[in-house]
Parts: C-alpha cells; sequence; structure tokens
C-alpha cells in the first residue's frame, strides 16, 4: 500500500478494521475446505480501496449509518468474488503475489468459492432489510458478468475498438465503484447519490485505464498481476488500440504474428510493448485517464465541503499516480 492510500484511510482505520471483521463473519463455515479457502481469500485483501469508497461515500454530510462497514464488506466480498472468476478464468497462478485459489486448491474449487462468496454477500444483504443496496449490487453484478463474457466472445481481438473498450471496462471495473459509492450514499449521504454515483464511475475507468497502461510498465507489484500478461493473454487493451491506429503494415503485422503465437516469446512481448510505446499508446491512454479523473474531480468538488469529499478527491489523485 502507497503511503498516499495509506494516509488517506487513518482516519477510517478502525471502520475498515471492522469491514475486514465483518468479512470474516460473513464468510465463516463449518465446512473444513471453506474455512481453508476463506482463510487464504483473507489473506489475499488488497488495499480495501471500495470499501474505503463506501465509507468515504456514507461521510460526505456528516451522517453516516452504522451500516456502512455491512455494505462495505458486502462490496469488497462481490469484488473478491469476481477476481476468483477471473482467475480461474485465466487459468492464473499469482495474484497480489501469492498463489490463486485455482492454484492453490483447484479450477473446481475456485468456480465454487467464488460462488459461494457471492452467495454469501448476498445473503447479508438480504438481512440488512433494505432493497436499495440489494438492488444496485445485484445490477451491478449482472453488468460485471455480461463484461466478462463479452471479453471472453471477442473473435477477433485486433478489431476490438476503443468504443468497445469503453463499454467492457465500464461493467468490468467502473460499475463496482460506481456502485460502492452508491451503496455508500445510501448509508448517509442519500442527497448526493447521483454524485456520487457519477464519481464512482469516472473513478474506475481511470483505475482501468491505468492499470492497463501498467501492463506495459511492469508495476505488477501496484496491479497484483505479473506485468505483460494482458498481452500475453492476448487482450487488447487501451494502449494497444490506440497504438495499432498510428502503426503502418509492418509494425501491425508484429503485433498480428504475436497474437497469432500460442506462446509467445518474452522478446515478442518486448518487442510490441515497444511498438505499443513508440506509436504513442501510452500517451493516448494517459490523455484518456486525465479525461475521466476530471470527470471525477469536478463530482467531488460538487459535494458538500469536509474531510470525506476532499478525501474522495485525493483518491482520484492516488488512482492516477499509480502510474508514475
Amino acid at each position: 500500500m502507497t503511503p498516499e492510500l495509506r494516509e488517506i484511510q487513518a482516519p477510517f482505520r478502525k471502520g475498515l478494521d471492522r469491514v475486514a471483521s465483518e468479512m470474516r463473519r460473513i464468510v465463516l463455515a463449518d465446512a473444513p475446505l471453506i474455512a481453508r479457502v476463506g482463510a487464504h481469500l483473507m489473506s489475499m485483501r488488497g488495499k480495501m480501496l471500495r470499501p474505503t469508497l463506501v465509507l468515504l461515500a456514507s461521510e460526505v454530510e456528516r451522517k453516516p449509518e452504522p451500516r456502512a462497514v455491512s455494505l462495505a464488506a458486502v462490496v469488497e466480498l462481490i469484488h473478491l468474488a469476481t477476481l476468483v472468476h477471473d482467475d480461474a478464468v485465466d487459468h492464473s497462478a499469482l495474484r497480489r503475489g501469492m498463489p490463486t485459489v485455482n492454484a492453490m486448491f483447484s479450477h473446481q474449487v475456485s468456480v465454487i468459492a467464488g460462488d459461494f462468496i457471492y452467495a454469501r454477500a448476498l445473503t447479508e444483504l438480504v438481512g440488512l432489510g433494505d432493497l436499495e443496496p440489494i438492488e444496485i449490487l445485484t445490477r451491478v453484478s449482472a453488468e460485471m458478468s455480461v463484461g466478462e463474457l463479452r471479453q471472453l466472445g471477442i473473435t477477433h481481438p485486433l478489431r476490438f475498438s476503443e468504443d468497445d473498450y469503453d463499454l467492457l471496462i465500464g461493467a468490468k471495473t467502473a460499475s463496482l465503484m460506481s456502485a460502492a459509492c452508491e451503496v455508500g450514499a445510501l448509508a448517509g449521504a442519500g442527497d448526493n447519490r447521483e454524485t456520487l454515483r457519477t464519481f464512482g464511475r469516472s473513478l474506475g475507468m481511470v483505475f482501468q485505464i491505468v492499470d492497463d497502461m501498467m501492463d506495459y510498465t511492469g508495476h505488477a507489484d501496484t496491479t497484483g498481476k505479473p506485468a505483460g500478461l494482458d498481452l500475453r493473454e492476448r487482450k487488447v487493451t487501451l494502449p494497444l488500440i490506440a497504438a495499432l491506429r498510428e502503426m503502418r503494415s509492418s509494425a501491425r503485422r508484429e503485433v498480428e504474428m504475436l497474437f497469432e503465437t500460442d506462446s509467445p516469446t518474452d522478446a515478442q512481448l518486448q518487442r510490441v510493448a515497444q511498438l505499443v510505446h513508440d506509436h504513442g499508446g501510452l500517451e493516448y491512454a494517459r490523455e484518456r485517464a486525465a479525461e475521466h479523473a476530471r470527470a471525477a474531480t469536478d463530482a467531488a468538488g460538487r459535494l458538500p465541503q469536509g474531510r470525506a469529499s476532499d478525501s474522495l478527491s485525493r483518491v482520484v489523485h492516488y488512482v492516477v499516480g499509480r502510474h508514475s
């Protein structure tokens, strides 16, 4: 965790500790295998960015409700379930420098574990007795699934357009960050619900674009996955989309050769990464991230002034700065 994020979270550390305790309680089970998987997943918790957004959103009008902690735990568990499923789909071996459930247990356990976590999160939501967060988070869960299916359904990766990319990351990443801010608003800042939802969506777009840039620049410790993994798995993201528009046929052919190779070499990956850099792909992605960051900052500026809105603006700065 960076010093900047640690500083942002410091005033809410007790709340985040309660969120972690709630997560452990929600996934607690008598079955030994589920207990082992749950313990492993709790040890893999990331920076708790989404729960931080829930708590900050609930504080915007200075009247946070106690259920914000439970809602933050549910949001993070839904996020965790999607990561478990993503690792199963991609057959990933590492996540945040640790073995994935897929690698440590089995593909079958990984799929069922993701289902279990998601089901327990929904059960907790039902227990809160409020229909609105259920509606928001189930809708977003469906949106994320559609995004994943859309990605799996890509048959011609190099024809993947910027509009396609925006739809994809809007569904897979921005939707849950938007939901985190919106359910946080339900727990104390309802007058600013729409603004917080807009803030979260713009922030999520920044987050994913920056993640995709880092796949080309090697910040694996920040993204939680090995650098170059997107290219190795032939996933087309914004830096490559932008660079392809500027490439002549010879350079484009090198990219095509990588995408036609079952097991691309490190040299191929490095060469294509260099082509993306040389043809302005990273610079274009940086500009798009900055546009979304300005939209998020503008939304934060429309919120009541105070510690929470200031912290939300700082979160934007932190997300953008992950690439620098």
